[in-house]
């Protein structure tokens, strides 16, 4: 068994300066990325710029990240060869499983990364968003770890239908704070946390949970979940003599896991990344998240990216069954790989994700975070040839989701 070690890390950085699909010195992916931040949160983002690659470059911070990695969140994940889920799609399917991660999902890689690049800066409190609970709850346990104040925003919506995390927050030791304007969900609790950070610009070092908001934070994002592609490479060379699939599929909603998974792939062309986003009731339902399919370039949150939007630049709200996926856009990375065609991007409905989360269940003994089953059920749009090797990353455990599945008749 190997590791994804220090030298790998450093490498894949100088490699990002001269790829295409990486970001550029200016914050951009392409025409999306950016900064595009009020004036009182400059010096906040300012500061993660001047100083993040130079300190997660380091030996020492390489270590320290890469010791917790393997003996706290229990990395390498393991990539699981799915027989029955193959035999059934007649081709190869593997499965990265960062469900088994510390924490139950691929958030816990980011949330590690950047507590001690906070510690580093000299920061005493955190910060965040969360949707489906996932980061939240991976945010309130390595606070929990460094002994650090902990306050994750949330939207009141969420809260009700995340209950098993909210809970696990505060047992950790966080504090939850509802957001109750717009749709009370993701998009709000992200608007507030930056209301906080503005106000606490000293202390405070707010850690987004994925490759969205001013740069730097979509490559920082980026970088710390690499380690899910780095692993996949070395372990499908094991497995098959060929550390590059046919096929590597991610759900997609701001879309960390999707570009922790490609992230390593980008430059390979043959190797075709599927990003699949929310279709809520129905891409032309109004009550959807599928933002590369209805969304057009915008400003949200720091970044120049696509976002769903009325002809006056008002942002739409968003639906999805999943808290996860429920934002009304998208990384600018991923627009950028939408634009250029890198990625092909499906959507799948509520019933969609629901059916296939318990397809999945009852094929593999593997039951899904409604986020993961959106991209489970993009396979029912496609056709491989029995050779091929797919590749889907499991981004979380449906713990969390139960009682949804239950509602909805899926336990049955």
């Amino acid at each position: 068994m190997q590791t994804t070690s220090t030298k790998d890390t450093k490498n894949s950085i100088a490699a990002a300066k001269n790829s295409k699909y990486h970001v550029n010195e200016r914050g951009y992916y392409g025409k999306f990325g950016g900064a595009y931040i009020p004036e009182m949160l400059y010096p906040n983002v300012e500061e993660l710029r001047q100083n993040y690659l130079e300190i997660i470059g380091e030996a020492a911070f390489q270590e320290e990240f890469h010791s917790l990695l393997k003996d706290y969140v229990g990395r390498p994940s393991p990539l699981y060869f799915a027989q029955r889920l193959s035999e059934h799609y007649h081709t190869n399917i593997y499965l990265k499983r960062e469900d088994l991660n510390h924490t139950g999902a691929h958030k816990v890689n980011n949330t590690l990364g950047q507590i001690l690049l906070a510690k580093r800066l000299g920061k005493q409190k955190i910060i965040a968003e969360t949707g489906a609970g996932q980061h939240g709850v991976a945010t309130a346990t390595v606070c929990a770890l460094m002994g650090m104040d902990c306050i994750v925003y949330m939207g009141a919506v969420d809260i009700e239908r995340q209950k098993p995390n909210v809970e696990r927050m505060k047992l950790l030791g966080a504090k939850v704070v509802a957001a109750t304007s717009g749709s009370q969900t993701l998009k709000d609790a992200t608007n507030e946390a930056m209301r906080h950070w503005i106000n606490n610009p000293t202390d405070t070092h707010y850690i987004i949970g994925s490759v969205v908001g001013p740069h730097p934070y979509p490559d920082m994002v980026a970088r710390f979940q690499s380690v899910i592609s780095a692993e996949m490479k070395w372990q499908l060379k094991e497995k098959t003599g060929n550390e590059n699939p046919d096929y590597i599929l991610a759900c997609v909603g701001g879309g960390s896991n999707a570009m922790g998974a490609f992230y390593h792939y980008l430059e390979a062309e043959n190797v075709k990344l599927i990003a699949v986003e929310a279709a809520g009731l129905g891409l032309y339902s109004g009550e959807t998240a599928a933002t590369t399919q209805l969304g057009k370039s915008g400003i949200l949150h720091g970044s120049k990216t696509l976002l769903m939007q009325t002809k006056d630049g008002q942002v739409v709200e968003p639906y999805s069954i999943s808290a996860g996926l429920d934002y009304p856009g998208i990384g600018p990375v991923h627009a950028h790989l939408y634009d250029t065609t890198r990625a092909t991007f499906y959507s799948a409905t509520d019933e969609e994700a629901l059916k296939a989360g318990q397809f999945l269940s009852r094929l593999e003994g593997i039951i899904p975070a409604l986020e993961t089953a959106h991209a489970f059920a993009a396979l029912e749009k496609m056709t491989f040839e029995t050779n091929d090797v797919v590749v889907m990353t499991v981004s979380g455990r449906g713990d969390k989701d139960l009682q949804t599945y239950i509602d909805r008749g899926m336990a049955g």
